[in-house]
């Protein structure tokens, strides 16, 4: 089961919705990545991997982040500044350098 929430900067209102389980996916037989979601328990079987979204809180460009293959720095600003989206509460946000992003009490899905 994965959570979903949606965190907002207290300054500018920017908002950022994240998923718990990332991205999962696994290699096709064409060797292709593909993603697979909850509910297909099958296809999550098969997975190796996972595409996690990220921020990066020097220059707020938005990125994915492989779990075989990671990186430590944004790859637009190359800052070492960089958080998992579902990680971002208490973080300062990137687009108006004065908020900090907070958990929206009136979101929050599960699937």
């Amino acid at each position: 089961m994965a959570e979903a929430v949606r965190f907002k900067c207290d300054t500018c209102g920017h908002a950022i919705e994240a998923w718990s389980d990332g991205n999962p996916y696994y290699i096709n037989d064409a060797g292709e990545k593909e993603y697979a979601y909850h509910p297909d328990h099958e296809r999550l079987d098969r997975c190796i991997g996972n595409d996690s979204p990220h921020l990066c809180l020097n220059c707020g460009e938005e990125f994915m982040v492989d779990s075989e293959h990671p990186i430590q720095k944004c790859p637009k600003c190359k800052e070492s500044k960089i958080v998992d989206t579902f990680l971002l509460d208490g973080h300062l946000c990137p687009f108006c350098s004065g908020g900090t992003f907070g958990k929206d009490p009136d979101f929050f899905c599960i699937s």
